[in-house]
């Protein structure tokens, strides 16, 4: 009997250190997303449910009901600078990302609760912000459920969620003109000055062109071969509708490119002189 219960013990062992030591792929993938956005960072984990052949919304993910958006673990923001979302403006921080779906609207929730996976955990009192959102019908389908970061600008981003044929998009917006127009300002006092990068901002952003001007004249001092300083150059020329300076300066930037064997810029300048003709 004691042989008996001994081999019975030992074969409960073995059982037992085989499945701790077996992987099995998970049901619910889980995906962390990082992407760059204004002077920071945003980060999305979450878990990717599938839909093996079941019916999604208003089934499997119940109509005005409060959604994890996703499976297993809560869904996951994280902002390493302040972010406006739905005119709220939001800390850096960690966030938990919630929906409500229903057939025509959907309710967006970014919460201070970032361990919700059940419509019971969540507590309204915890909301930073709630957003409206009209579900977009797909004519294909998305077997998987996904999030991403969508039409990334200097200033924000979508993020898109698609699953089976619904697509559903919010904004995040994150103020970076102030903070480069405070860094400039700060930058411009010292010894070593960054005159390239702060004149490119310029003539991108709608700031003075004529300052923009004089700080490529200062880079290109710095560095007469600069053949992409003189082709920015020429762009800022060009909108202030000096078209005669701005082709001289782009025949130049060509020339120095042709030199460097920079093919790529030789053809920007093609296009920009063919552009101004």
């Amino acid at each position: 009997m004691k042989r008996l219960l001994f081999s019975a013990a030992c074969v409960a062992f073995f059982l037992m250190a085989d499945a701790q030591q077996l992987k099995t792929p998970q049901p619910s993938t889980t995906q962390t997303v990082k992407q760059e956005l204004g002077l920071g960072t945003v980060e999305l984990s979450y878990s990717r449910p599938n839909m093996k052949g079941r019916k999604i919304f208003g089934d499997l993910v119940p109509f005005d009901k409060v959604w994890r958006t996703g499976a297993n673990g809560a869904t996951v923001l994280t902002f390493t600078d302040e972010v406006t979302i739905g005119g709220t403006k939001i800390p850096a921080g960690k966030y938990g990302l919630l929906t409500i779906p229903s057939a025509n609207e959907w309710t967006i929730i970014i919460s201070k609760q970032t361990d919700v996976t059940s419509p019971t955990a969540y507590k309204q009192d915890m909301d930073v912000v709630r957003v409206k959102a009209k579900p977009m019908s797909l004519p294909w389908s998305f077997e998987t459920f996904g999030i991403s970061f969508e039409n990334i600008k200097d200033n924000g981003c979508e993020v898109m969620m698609a699953w089976d044929k619904t697509l559903v998009s919010f904004t995040i917006n994150t103020d970076v003109d102030a903070k480069v127009m405070k860094q400039i300002e700060t930058v411009m006092k010292n010894d070593s000055r960054p005159y390239f990068a702060a004149a490119a901002y310029y003539a991108e952003n709608g700031k003075d062109l004529n300052q923009a001007i004089v700080w490529f004249d200062k880079a290109i001092e710095q560095n007469p071969k600069a053949f992409w300083v003189y082709y920015q150059k020429a762009k800022a020329l060009a909108k202030q509708g000096k078209k005669a300076e701005a082709m001289a300066v782009s025949m130049k930037s060509m020339e120095l490119a042709k030199e460097a064997k920079n093919d790529d810029y030789v053809a920007l300048n093609e296009k920009l002189q063919k552009d101004m003709k």
